[in-house]
């Protein structure tokens, strides 16, 4: 079992059950998904930066990413519905709780001047969304083989019911959010 799950089980659990007034162990919010996201515009004309970002997605996530297609033409863009414009790779389980305690453990800390992330990315349903400015932070991603610095965009899904209850959980994970 990941450390950082045991961590919510003995801990999170206990904590959120006292600071919210749960009567069931079952309405403790806890995580349901990380999705990992790389918007690949220049993917239209250059057909060589899907498999930059496949080979970064891949080594950040240790999971084969799916190739997310336009849904409409955009013509100005010189879009056509179906073209691939981006990858994802969607974690749950073990996976979501490893990638979790590597990106709050190893990767936010290696962040020049790192404040902490953006507390106000919540959606209104609990869940949270962090964009990085490119994939070079993370370990597993070869500087010297990177074709293009990308961005990319963690999503945490979780299943609290308001932004309050998933920013505890949050923080009681480890998330260091910045202080206003």
């Amino acid at each position: 079992m990941s450390p950082l799950k045991e961590r919510y089980k003995k801990e999170v659990v206990p904590r959120l059950m006292e600071l919210y007034g749960y009567k069931n162990i079952m309405q403790v919010p806890r995580l349901e998904k990380v999705v990992i996201n790389i918007g690949l515009g220049e993917a239209v004309q250059n057909a060589k930066a899907l498999e930059g970002a496949e080979r970064d997605l891949t080594a950040i996530s240790g999971q084969h990413p799916v190739i997310t297609r336009a849904k409409k033409s955009i013509a100005v863009f010189k879009l056509r519905a179906g073209m691939p414009i981006g990858m994802k790779v969607t974690l749950r389980s073990e996976r979501m709780y490893d990638f979790l305690d590597k990106l709050v453990n190893a990767v936010l800390s290696r962040l020049r001047e790192f404040q902490g992330v953006p507390a106000d990315s919540f959606d209104g349903r609990g869940n949270y969304t962090l964009g990085l400015k490119e994939q070079t932070i993370f370990p597993e991603v070869d500087y010297d083989k990177i074709d293009k610095a990308r961005g990319l965009e963690v999503s945490i899904i979780t299943t609290a019911k308001t932004d309050d209850e998933s920013r505890h959980l949050l923080e009681l994970l480890g998330v260091p959010f910045a202080r206003d």
